[in-house]
C-alpha cells in the first residue's frame, strides 16, 4: 500500500492565520497610539490603500442601502396600517356625525314649523313602522305617561303626518294620512274650497267632496280646516296635484320616507256652552196689523168704554 507524502497544508495554514492575527493585532495597536507621527502615518496609510478598496466596499454599501430601504419600508408599512386604522375610526365618526347632523336638521325643522302659539307639543322618536298592506301607521316612544291622548295630530318638520289612533303607557300608534281609513277635512287655498282628504294606501291621497273643483288648480296649498274638531285649523298638509286620470290628489309635505321624529300637538276640544240662560236671546218680532180685542169678552169691553166716558165728562 502506497504511503502518503507529508502534509504541508495544515502547518502553512496555521502559520498564515497566525501571521494574519499578528498583523491585525499590530494594526489595532498602531491605531491606538496617540502620537502626531502615528497620526500622520495612519493618514498616509489611508490615503494610500483605502481608495483602492472601493470595489470591495460596493457590496457593503449596497447591502447597507438595502437594509436601510427595508427598514424604511417597514416604517412605511406600519404608518400605513396606522393610517388605515385611523381612517376606519374617522369613517365611523363621520357616519355618526352625518346621522347627528340629519337628526339635528330634522329637529330644527320641527322647531321652525309655524303653528298656533296656543298649541304645545311633545316630540317623539319613531320606533318602527307597524303598517301592513291594508294599514299605514307608525309607533312613537311617547304614550300615556307623557300625557298623549287619542286623536291628537302629529307633524314632522314639514307638514301634517297623521293622528294618534292608539295610546299605550309608553308608546302610541300614529295613523298616517295615507291609511285607507283616514278621513280629514281640509281647506284649499287660496280659493278657500273645503274638501275631504281620503287616504287610499298610496303616496297621493285623494280629495273628495270638493265644493267647486273648477276653482282648484294644481299647486294650491292644502291645510287642515279644523271642521269637526279633529285637527287644529291651519296645519300644512301639502299641495294639490292632478293624477293621470284627472282626479285631484294631494302631494303631502311630510317626508314619509324618513319619519324619525314626530311632534304630537296637544289639542283640546272647544268649550261647550251648557247654560243657555247666559246667552242674550233675540228680540221678539213686532206685530203687524190691527190691535187684538181684550181677553175679557164684550162685557168687559163695554165696562171699559163706560169708564172712559165718565172720566171724559168729569174733565
Amino acid at each position: 500500500m502506497a504511503r502518503k507524502g507529508p502534509d504541508y497544508a495544515a502547518p502553512v495554514r496555521r502559520i498564515l492565520v497566525s501571521l494574519l492575527v499578528l498583523a491585525l493585532l499590530a494594526i489595532f495597536l498602531f491605531w491606538q497610539i496617540d502620537s502626531p507621527r502615528a497620526e500622520r502615518m495612519r493618514a498616509a496609510f489611508i490615503d494610500r490603500f483605502v481608495p483602492g478598496f472601493e470595489w470591495a466596499m460596493v457590496p457593503v454599501t449596497k447591502l447597507s442601502r438595502m437594509v436601510a430601504g427595508f427598514q424604511s419600508y417597514s416604517r412605511l408599512y406600519e404608518q400605513n396600517q396606522e393610517l388605515r386604522r385611523e381612517l376606519q375610526k374617522m369613517s365611523a365618526w363621520k357616519e355618526a356625525a352625518v346621522q347627528l347632523e340629519q337628526e339635528n336638521a330634522k329637529l330644527l325643522a320641527q322647531n321652525n314649523v309655524r303653528i298656533d302659539p296656543a298649541l304645545t307639543s311633545v316630540s317623539g322618536v319613531v320606533l318602527t313602522d307597524s303598517g301592513t298592506a291594508f294599514r299605514q301607521s307608525v309607533l312613537l316612544n311617547v304614550g300615556a305617561r307623557d300625557g298623549i291622548l287619542d286623536g291628537w295630530a302629529t307633524m314632522d318638520g314639514l307638514g301634517l303626518v297623521g293622528r294618534i289612533s292608539g295610546v299605550g303607557q309608553g308608546t302610541s300608534r300614529v295613523m298616517l294620512l295615507t291609511d285607507p281609513t283616514s278621513r280629514i277635512p281640509v281647506t284649499i287655498q287660496p280659493s278657500g274650497q273645503h274638501a275631504l282628504l281620503a287616504g287610499d294606501n298610496t303616496a297621493l291621497p285623494a280629495l273628495d267632496f270638493i265644493e267647486s273643483p273648477e276653482n282648484i288648480r294644481p299647486g294650491d296649498r292644502v291645510v287642515s280646516s279644523g271642521d269637526g274638531g279633529l285637527f287644529p285649523p291651519g296645519l300644512l298638509v301639502g299641495q294639490v296635484a292632478q293624477a293621470s286620470d284627472g282626479r285631484l290628489r294631494v302631494r303631502l309635505s311630510a317626508d314619509y320616507g324618513r319619519l324619525e321624529f314626530l311632534r304630537v300637538l296637544r289639542s283640546h276640544s272647544s268649550e261647550l256652552l251648557d247654560d243657555t240662560g247666559l246667552l242674550i236671546p233675540p228680540p221678539p218680532p213686532d206685530f203687524i196689523g190691527p190691535p187684538l180685542p181684550p181677553a175679557g169678552g164684550p162685557a168687559e169691553t163695554a165696562a171699559q168704554a163706560g169708564a172712559s166716558d165718565t172720566s171724559a165728562a168729569d174733565d
